[in-house]
């Protein structure tokens, strides 16, 4: 007899905002050096994520609401597929095969997962998964990603079929926000109960957003929070914004050095975060700087998912994270002035309840009907350029069916007509950024992700050259020399006293 149970009113908000033009799902490609022998990869690949039900499973909709139920007639070759790049076979054309797969929506009559092997990638392969968010949020595929190499799954042998996921150093991986906010239960159940009456006056307030303010008496901060997210203004125009068409662009960096980032962050008195968060706006500010466009003042607004879940616990499939809204200065051009302004705002965020506010607002969403659904998500998330997310990894080397692991890149879903998705994950002792695009707003995000590197670089220098950094709680900000505007030349200047920070 086939299995089912209810899908949880989140995980149904998730699976209803698929769009044509932004697709729900999670895409994440695994580097593999070689040799690989392919076919011992897909049956490892394939035992071991079936270990999860979930994955033998397809959503169903039923009166009484949706369902998950067991596929009948599962077939795993439906699901993996093996496939040869064109060309020169190298991280070109997987760019382009990564971005046509996040532009194909997957079949919903069977489970809602894919993954590609790329064989003969650069002497080894490569792994390109596609999973819907529905089924698990980026905290929790993370756990189903390790749970596929082999490392982790002789340690969840050894430990009874326990699955675990801890962070090599929880200070340092704070890019993930879990845990900084104020009580997650009070502030889910007060956004769940504000939540109700706001949806049943969606159109209202979608017409004029003073209308929230009238149905919010109280003064708390739970309340407030979601005021602010109903009145929010919009953040500024810029070539980033506007109407998807569903054809996305991805590209990724070279990792960086996690030993720099966090020598770096402890002589300016930052958060590994602050600074990879600052690096993200100065190379989205560059790159509006070449195409022409003025920079003075402007700010993209960023949302940034945010994991609910205790931290050290065990990551369960499913979708437990909220959302908090970040302004990117990306028109501040000195690196350190730059850096600073984010770090201010950063520790707002880590003091509100913005997160578990939003995480309760899309649990009511997944009871509320899906125009209502579309109209409230829209007009929130049209006051937003992008979509950020930093998910920590394992600070060691993994392999799968005996082949080394060298890269890990992921990409998060952006919603509504937001067309920018910026991903940051660090995995063995490296810092690997990635952004995902639409082609009629942003074609060519190389252009943006170049910049990430030198963004850092920048930093690095003005670390190196003044050691008082640090000392004080708020450092005076030295002046930007001509080095601002041509960072590629730091790496040789800093590169003879980089040991100093190491």
């Amino acid at each position: 007899m086939a299995h089912s149970e209810q899908m949880a009113p989140v995980d149904a908000t998730w699976l209803r905002m698929d769009r044509p033009t932004n697709l729900m799902v999670i895409v994440g490609v695994l580097k593999l050096a070689g040799p690989v022998k392919v076919k011992m990869l897909e049956k490892l690949l394939a035992e071991r994520l079936l270990g999860y039900r979930r994955f033998r499973q397809r959503a169903e909709t039923r009166p009484a609401g949706i369902w998950w139920v067991d596929d009948r007639h599962f077939d795993v070759s439906r699901h993996i597929h093996h496939i040869r790049l064109p060309g020169a076979g190298g991280d070109a054309e997987l760019e382009q095969l990564v971005g046509d797969l996040a532009s194909t929506p997957l079949d919903h009559s069977i489970p809602l997962w894919q993954f590609h092997i790329v064989e003969k990638f650069e002497g080894g392969a490569a792994v390109v998964a596609r999973i819907h968010h529905a089924i698990a949020d980026g905290i929790a595929l993370m756990g189903v990603m390790l749970s596929l190499t082999d490392e982790m799954h002789a340690m969840a042998k050894m430990e009874g079929g326990r699955r675990t996921q801890k962070a090599d150093d929880e200070e340092d991986h704070d890019g993930a926000l879990s845990g900084l906010f104020a009580p997650v239960a009070q502030a889910f159940k007060m956004g769940s109960k504000v939540a109700s009456p706001l949806l049943k006056n969606v159109g209202d307030i979608t017409a004029n957003p003073a209308k929230a303010l009238d149905l919010i008496k109280t003064g708390s901060g739970v309340v407030n929070e979601l005021a602010w997210l109903l009145t929010m203004p919009d953040d500024s125009a810029t070539s980033l914004k506007g109407k998807p068409l569903g054809a996305k662009r991805v590209a990724w960096t070279d990792p960086l050095p996690l030993g720099e980032i966090k020598a770096v962050g402890k002589a300016l008195g930052c958060s590994v975060n602050d600074i990879l968060l600052s690096a993200v706006a100065g190379a989205i500010g560059s790159y509006l700087v070449d195409q022409g466009e003025p920079t003075e003042g402007v700010e993209i607004r960023a949302v940034i998912p945010v994991n609910l879940r205790q931290q050290m616990a065990t990551p369960e499939l499913g979708n437990s994270f909220g959302l908090v809204a970040l302004e990117l200065p990306v028109g501040i051009e000195h690196p350190v002035e730059r850096l600073f302004e984010v770090r201010k705002r950063m520790d707002v965020l880590k003091n509100s309840v913005q997160a578990p506010v939003v995480f309760g607002l899309l649990s009511v969403l997944g009871y509320a009907p899906k125009m209502a659904q579309d109209l409230l998500f829209d007009f929130l998330l049209d006051r937003t350029t992008a979509v950020m997310t930093n998910v920590p990894g394992p600070q060691f080397q993994l392999a799968i069916a005996g082949s080394p692991v060298t890269q890990i890149m992921f990409w998060v879903p952006q919603a509504s007509n937001v067309g920018m998705g910026v991903s940051i994950l660090s995995y063995n002792g490296k810092v690997q950024f990635g952004l995902m695009t639409d082609a009629a707003l942003t074609p060519e995000p190389r252009r943006i992700i170049d910049n990430f590197g030198p963004q850092f670089e920048q930093l690095l220098y003005f670390t190196l050259m003044d050691e008082s950094f640090g000392e004080a709680e708020e450092p005076a900000v030295p002046p930007a020399p001509a080095i601002a505007r041509k960072p590629r030349a730091l790496k040789a200047k800093a590169s003879g006293r980089r040991s100093s920070v190491g």
